[in-house]
This record gives C-alpha cells, structure tokens and sequence, in this order.
C-alpha cells in the first residue's frame, strides 16, 4: 500500500526494512554487559505447566531478559539519572525521517594501551546529517554482528565530541549497532550519554539512544522514513524493533 507523506512523496508499507535483531531462547542471541543468554521458561505450578510438549493446553512462559544486554533496544536520559526516567513517556513520536550512513571507525590508541576504534566528530562533519535521526552502520558489517557476545571486547564506540555536533545539526534519535555509544570501560564516567542528554546541567527528555541494530547491507545509504516500534515497558529502556522505508517519488 502506498502511504503518501506528503503531495509527492510517499512509501510502500509492503516493503519494510527491519533493522531490529530478535531477542530469542539460544546462547547465540547477542549479548553484552556480561549477561548470560535469555532464558524463556514454561510457567510450572500445581495446577498447569505451560508448555503444550509437556502436557500443558498452552505454551505460557516466562521471559528473563535484558534490555541493554540482550539486543536492540531504545532508551532515555532514565539511563543515567538518579530519578528512573521511562523512555515510554519519552518517546511519543513513532514515525521519523533518518538518515542512515556508514563508518568506518577509526583505530586509536587509548589511554590505558588498548586499540581503540572510534566515530569521530570529522567522520560526522564529511556526512549529510539532515534529519531528526541518524542511524549509524558501522564498517565492516556482517551477520556475526546477529551472535556476537560484546562483553570484554571493546568494542568500537563514538568520541564524545560528536554529541554536542549531533545536538548542533538537530539529531533528536540516535541508532547505532554498537553495544554502547561509549566505552566499554571508562570508569563509569559514560560521557557521550551525559554529554547528548545535557545531563546534569539541563536534561532532554526528548532525544533516544538506540543501540544494537543491525542494518542489512543490502540497505543502502539515504534517507528513509523510520518507524521506531517499542514495547511499553515503563523503564529507562524498552526493547525495540526501528523500521526504515523507502522515500518514493520527490524526496
């Protein structure tokens, strides 16, 4: 079906583009933060077991599961403030333009000795950044990203610089496939968070973190228009599901 965005432009809902990666019952479910797996477990009491395998009438089972740990999720200034903000109260607006580019980290020496590979504020200013979301791709990209357990790796991360240029150039959501847009190990210290939800001087309660995505190669660069889709969970993060469509007609 054809929904018109404006007089001339518009997109096929028929043809979605998930960039979301499904939480699922394996140990190949990716994972970060040092979590075990998800667990889904069939309810067992006295009176039912909720699993049709084992006798029950209905599958009814129980989900143990992470938000940041355990996939792509969407979350909110809650993230890092004494007060648990719930990004359901944040994000109320479901349908964004966004651009989707590509990077390639570069490799840095760190502090501590280790390599690190970093989105830098330069990467940024070479791009079309235009719309209220930017979602980032990072390089190389490839299906282990689907299984990848992140803990103790460190992984690639954004420079802290890049936050005030993307609350500059008016980005409100962020997406990326990376565990983090910080450092896996900063001291606690999480200064691109603090710096992009102006946290303490002046809170957003308007702009979203999404992490863990995965954006198919065969997605190309552009603008799209995203539909942010998320559980209600009243909690600074909300496993989430963005979807992207194609702009048909004049841009």
């Amino acid at each position: 079906m054809k929904l018109y965005i404006d007089s001339e432009s518009y997109i096929d809902t028929d043809n979605p583009m998930d960039i979301s990666m499904p939480l699922s019952n394996s140990d190949r479910n990716p994972r970060a933060w040092y979590v075990d797996p998800p667990r889904f477990e069939p309810v067992r009491t006295e009176h039912y077991i909720g699993s049709v395998r084992e006798g029950g009438n209905v599958n009814f089972r129980n989900i143990f599961f992470n938000p940041h740990g355990h996939g792509t999720h969407t979350e909110c200034l809650g993230h890092i403030t004494e007060e648990i903000h719930s990004v359901n109260d944040v994000l109320t607006n479901f349908f964004h333009k966004a651009r989707l580019v590509s990077i390639l980290p570069k490799r840095k020496e760190a502090a501590d000795g280790k390599i690190d590979f970093v989105i830098t504020v330069d990467q940024l200013e070479s791009l079309s950044i235009d719309t209220k979301a930017l979602v980032i791709r990072t390089l190389p990209n490839d299906g282990s990203k689907l299984h990848k357990n992140y803990s103790n790796t460190n992984p690639p991360y954004m420079d802290v610089a890049c936050a005030s240029y993307l609350i500059e150039k008016g980005v409100e959501h962020l997406l990326l496939d990376l565990p983090s847009v910080d450092r896996e190990s900063d001291n606690g210290e999480l200064v691109f968070h603090h710096a992009f939800w102006e946290v303490p001087e002046k809170p957003n309660f308007k702009r979203t973190i999404t992490e863990l995505i995965f954006v198919d190669n065969k997605i190309q660069d552009g603008v799209y228009l995203m539909n942010i889709q998320m559980a209600s969970f009243e909690n600074d993060a909300s496993p989430s599901r963005p979807v992207l469509y194609k702009i048909e007609g004049k841009k």
